[in-house]
């Protein structure tokens, strides 16, 4: 791949200070330095991109999607993201169900969001398994950079009214709870026994779910807890202490409520979807002032948009809205792009403008929290994927040309 240059821009790595009139320059996919135009070395037979009068940041991050399993217009024939059938799915993974050529891919390119994390939905109180994946390629192979990264688990309304309606456990938060302890307590007698028979030298039969809860009680998965009203938060943090894993919340729609609970403990939030409709009981108190107050008690934060339910080129809209409503700047930009990498052990792939990182790198057209600005060229892992063409005022994208041919 050739060397490109991306010069003259306004760089806003994130994790460090803007450079007005800064490079990035990208080789074999990656970001190999980041500074003013005088201090990177370019080398002559480097592609220069000119991102004069542009802002230059690193792609977005949307940390909790459905994004290619729950495919926009297609019912039911395109929507595979709960699999309700076994409250405990731990073994069900995302990456099975995933369609790379959904129109929700194209989105999120005019929208400057390069990576997502896409995971089952909350039917389940175990939904299954998540993957970090790049929103452009031909095929899963291209896109996933992340293959193990978490477990999607569900407290709250969804699990009890799915189970319940069958007449089934769990049908209520008691139950919806219990079925997490009794899985976790299965896992951890089941690591016990597996690693006592590798030590004896004895066959062992693999249980495909405990498996993967073992290693989320190791620390290897996080667990990604949908969860929305503030006294089911409570109940996420008291089984992750009692557990020991390490929990993710996601929503947590009356975060704002318990905001100092949660910064006391430690315990980050992918906090969204913020615009839509107030649906159920659940997210009656949701507000555009929860990002500024979480991220004031010092909780550390992420924005999605939940795709399908918001789409996916709207989450930096969703930040600006929250700046609007009491959320600093900084850390507006930071809740799309180095947070949600860091609360997910991404950050050595993805998050800011640094060496060694993923060359996802996407020009705007100013400030990418004004609404009148735009995503101008993206590109992922260097690959020049979408341009918006001012001429006809549309985007164009790699991953459409791709389909078209």
């Amino acid at each position: 791949m050739r060397t490109k240059a991306i010069v003259g821009g306004y760089v806003v790595p994130i994790d460090g200070d803007p450079i007005d009139g800064g490079t990035v320059l990208i080789e074999d996919g990656k970001i190999v330095a980041v500074g003013t135009d005088a201090d990177v070395d370019i080398p002559e037979d480097a592609e220069l991109i000119d991102a004069s009068g542009s802002w230059v940041l690193p792609g977005f991050i949307d940390a909790h999607a459905h994004l290619g399993v729950h495919e926009e217009g297609e019912g039911w024939a395109g929507n595979d993201t709960n699999e309700m059938t076994d409250p405990n799915g731990a073994r069900f993974r995302a990456l099975d169900g995933i369609d790379p050529y959904e129109s929700g891919f194209d989105d999120a390119l005019s929208g400057g969001v390069t990576s997502v994390v896409i995971k089952p939905g909350s039917g389940n109180p175990i939904g299954g398994q998540t993957i970090g994946v790049k929103t452009w390629g031909r095929s899963m192979f291209d896109m996933v950079f992340a293959e193990h990264v978490s477990v999607k688990s569900a407290l709250g309304e969804n699990p009890k009214r799915v189970y319940g309606d069958k007449g089934k456990t769990p049908s209520t938060r008691l139950g919806v709870a219990a079925i997490l302890r009794e899985a976790f307590t299965k896992a951890r007698n089941y690591a016990a026994q597996r690693d006592h028979a590798q030590n004896e030298g004895k066959p062992f039969d693999v249980d495909l779910t405990h498996e993967v809860l073992a290693k989320v009680l190791a620390g290897e998965l996080y667990w990604d807890q949908h969860v929305h009203r503030a006294d089911d938060i409570a109940t996420a943090i008291r089984l992750s202490e009692e557990f020991g894993y390490k929990l993710v919340i996601n929503h947590g729609t009356e975060g704002h409520l318990i905001a100092d609970l949660l910064a006391d403990r430690d315990v980050p939030v992918i906090l969204g979807p913020l615009f839509t409709t107030k649906s159920k009981v659940e997210v009656r108190n949701r507000t555009l002032r929860s990002a500024g107050i979480l991220a004031r008690a010092g909780v550390k934060i992420a924005i999605t948009t939940d795709h399908p339910v918001i789409p996916i080129n709207f989450l930096v809209y969703q930040a600006a809205l929250s700046v609007k409503d009491g959320l600093d700047p900084e850390t507006a930009l930071r809740s799309l792009t180095i947070n949600p990498a860091e609360m997910l052990g991404l950050d050595d792939h993805v998050g800011s403008l640094k060496p060694g990182l993923d060359a996802d790198v996407v020009l705007w057209s100013g400030d990418p929290l004004d609404v009148m600005n735009r995503a101008t060229r993206v590109f992922i892992r260097g690959v020049d994927v979408y341009h918006f063409d001012e001429a006809k005022g549309v985007g164009v994208s790699a991953q459409r040309q791709y389909r078209e041919a």
